[in-house]
């Protein structure tokens, strides 16, 4: 692992504070296309003025092709009576269940890979903007091609030129909001380690720092495990808020999306149809569709923003992330800040009022 030089604890303190008062300078990393979450977390920030100035979005790459091997794995031992535990993390019984049901296998499945999925997701970004009738000129960037190969591999991209540009640029210290996996921040920060003293990451993945679970079943975290443990281990101001137990809670049922969302505008009928049309209930054989929630994960992050206390944090110190992929604790490592809660209702409810009010 590369070393970094350590902030300050005054200036790390200073990072780690509540925003408060003014718009922050943001910069949105986001695999857009991976599901539907993200167009609405998206949406969310460019109607937030009043909080956050987006300076630029940057597309991340995704695939869920490292899912294949385990499933196809998964699969055989189902067959043969198995029932072992490695072949079960991230909910691969049901899923096989539910394709057998539907008459499909495992091998049926195909997954982009990650520069496809990068591109599609700048693609997206530039779909949203254009669904809220925004100018995208010069604010959208494309991403890594690849995940990085070793802890040292700097996967170089217009992503990665921004970042640093950005970061280097205003008085103020730049928030870096991170909605998949985090190759394009790391990949900055190792180009150019001293903004690590100017930019404050805002990520989603996994589980609480103290879980005892196996963080494997979190694609935000496992894609690129050497971008994850980067964030972790370099000390960059970090504000970590937990997929599961925390994001977990951000669902949304089909009678919300259609009394507050569906009308409002082109941007409120674009979510509906990414609800209505989610490409994750195909993949993952999902049924019985109109009566189940979705989770909008990644509007966490842009809550955190808009009111801290929609998201409770606490200071703690940063884990490390092992080779298994679970964490371990250390009392002398450096503090991040950390999610614990969320406040499910006033978060939607702010952005149904920021919807409403775009399609006056």
């Amino acid at each position: 692992m590369p070393t970094f030089e350590k902030l300050s604890p005054d200036l790390m303190a200073e990072r780690l504070t509540l925003p408060k008062g003014g718009p922050v300078r943001l910069l949105i990393d986001t695999d857009t296309a991976n599901e539907i979450d993200d167009q609405y977390a998206l949406a969310w920030a460019l109607l937030s003025p009043e909080k956050m100035t987006v300076e630029a979005i940057t597309a991340e790459p995704f695939s869920f092709a490292h899912h294949q091997p385990e499933l196809l794995a998964a699969e055989r031992a189902i067959e043969q009576g198995g029932r072992r535990k490695e072949h079960l993390v991230g909910g691969f019984q049901g899923w096989i269940d539910r394709l057998h049901a539907q008459g499909r296998r495992a091998a049926d499945l195909s997954f982009v890979g990650p520069a496809e999925g990068m591109e599609l997701s700048y693609v997206e970004i530039l779909r949203i903007y254009e669904k809220l009738g925004m100018p995208s000129d010069g604010k959208v960037f494309r991403g890594a091609p690849h995940y990085m190969t070793t802890p040292d591999d700097i996967v170089n991209s217009e992503a990665v030129d921004t970042i640093i540009d950005l970061a280097k640029s205003g008085d103020e210290p730049l928030y870096i909001a991170a909605m998949g996996c985090v190759t394009n921040i790391a990949a900055a920060l190792l180009r150019a380690p001293e903004i690590l003293s100017k930019i404050i990451v805002i990520w989603t993945s996994a589980y609480p720092s103290t879980a005892p679970h196996c963080n494997r079943p979190s694609l935000n975290l496992v894609q690129d495990v050497h971008a994850s443990r980067l964030i972790f281990d370099s000390g960059v101001p970090h504000i970590y808020l937990p997929g599961y137990h925390i994001g977990a809670q951000l669902k949304i049922s089909r009678p919300e999306m259609e009394a507050f969302v569906k009308g409002k505008g082109a941007i409120g009928d674009y979510l509906w149809e990414l609800y209505t049309n989610n490409p994750l209930h195909e993949m993952f054989a999902i049924t019985d569709r109109e009566r189940r929630t979705w989770v909008i994960w990644d509007i966490i992050n842009i809550a955190w923003l808009i009111n801290p206390d929609w998201v409770p944090t606490f200071l703690t110190s940063s884990p490390i992330l092992d080779d298994d992929l679970y964490w371990q604790k250390d009392a002398a490592r450096h503090q991040m800040r950390e999610a614990h809660d969320v406040q499910r209702d006033e978060i939607f409810l702010d952005l149904y009022k920021k919807l409403d009010r775009a399609s006056k």
